[in-house]
């Protein structure tokens, strides 16, 4: 069973930044899509940033240019880098793995408040 371990989150004040780390021992980024999503209270879980099995990546609209997906192959860890961060990033942030070959499992981290504020 894939254990996905987020860390990184917090207060941080707007035009502040942040990074968010995923790791997941063992975890083959050949085979894996990884990614960020995140959710505010009343609204729809988002795309923030995908990071494809092929080396793609992807970002919502809101993030584009201000957020950085990153991953070590190595660690097994993936890296969200966040810039210029503004109030309507305030949200829990889900650390996301879907596996490209079969067995098509996909898992979900504990999520990690990131609060941006003043």
């Amino acid at each position: 069973q894939v254990q996905l371990m987020q860390s990184g989150g917090g207060l941080v004040q707007p035009g502040g930044s942040l990074t968010l780390s995923c790791v997941a021992p063992g975890i083959d980024f050949s085979v894996t899509t990884m990614g960020w999503y995140r959710q505010a209270p009343g609204k729809e879980r988002e795309m923030v940033a995908v990071f494809s099995s092929n080396g793609d990546r992807l970002y919502g609209d809101s993030v584009k240019g201000r957020f950085t997906i990153s991953r070590d192959n190595v660690k097994s860890t993936v890296y969200l880098q966040m810039t210029s961060l503004n109030p309507e990033d305030t949200a829990i942030y889900y650390c996301h793995s879907r596996r490209t070959l079969t067995p098509y499992a996909q898992y979900w981290g504990q999520g990690t408040q990131v609060t941006v504020s003043s």
